[in-house]
């Protein structure tokens, strides 16, 4: 078997992909020959992302996306169709979290984070399956967390919603096999991005938590591109309802 990372004449959609790990799968499929659409709620961010495609000689396009809205999913998808005429490649990367206990966490706090987290994936990828059902196949990668299967504080909420991601991952990956759409997870550890900036901020909390991953660092959004292009590619042809995490070794050493 040809072992190769090439994407060429694939599309890919990506949400929340202007900043953080999502800008930087959306750069790294780009480069593999994909077409892009990123996605996310906010405009200037996505188009800088997408002119940066397009500066490296790849093709690209913005849409301002909200993914709890089920009318803006649809035109998303609609667009993405309109522009490249069908859709191999979703990867679900909007999160939404808060950095409370469970005691002060809101109810609207909870719906924000699972509307966008659990039921945002789970509109979007059935959206996307019907096209890619059509056309013969594809590939849904859903961004989860090494929380989704350990405890934590102050972050019960996000974690339990994306032990639910890994869940919907699995079970779209057993409803959608027969029609060769291959469903798959990838868990990052603690990521120095903006999303996780009120955890690694304080040099403190980051010692300690960087006292229990094996390899001595936090991730970097660049060390989660490896496993989606893997997870995207012909090498992962026959993978199907997995969840890779990408954590230094810290699931390991729990």
């Amino acid at each position: 078997m040809d072992v190769h990372f090439d994407l060429s004449g694939k599309v890919a959609v990506v949400t929340g992909g202007g900043k953080g790990i999502g800008k930087a799968i959306a750069l790294a499929l780009a480069d593999a020959g994909a077409k892009l659409v990123v996605a996310a709620r906010t405009g200037a961010e996505i188009e800088a992302v997408a002119e940066e495609i397009r500066s490296r000689g790849g093709e690209a396009m913005a849409r301002v996306t909200d993914v709890t809205q089920s009318d803006q999913i649809q035109a998303l998808v609609e667009a993405a169709m309109e522009a490249f005429g069908r859709i191999d490649i979703l990867v679900n990367n909007a999160a939404r979290s808060f950095l409370r206990s469970l005691f002060d966490l809101r109810e609207d706090g909870f719906d924000k984070i699972f509307n966008t987290n659990v039921k945002g994936t789970f509109l979007l990828s059935r959206e996307v399956a019907k096209r890619m059902k059509d056309q013969g196949g594809g590939r849904i990668i859903n961004i989860t967390t090494v929380g989704a299967v350990r405890g934590g504080a102050l972050m019960g909420v996000y974690h339990a919603s994306k032990a639910a991601v890994k869940m919907l991952t699995m079970c779209m990956a057993t409803e959608w096999a027969p029609y060769n759409i291959l469903v798959n997870a990838v868990g990052p550890g603690l990521t120095r991005t903006h999303f996780s900036q009120p955890i690694w901020s304080n040099p403190e909390v980051e010692r300690q938590i960087v006292t229990r991953i094996p390899m001595g660092r936090l991730a970097e959004p660049e060390d989660i591109v490896g496993a989606v292009l893997f997870l995207c590619s012909d090498a992962a042809r026959f993978i199907t309802g997995q969840t890779i995490y990408v954590d230094g070794g810290t699931l390991a050493n729990t």
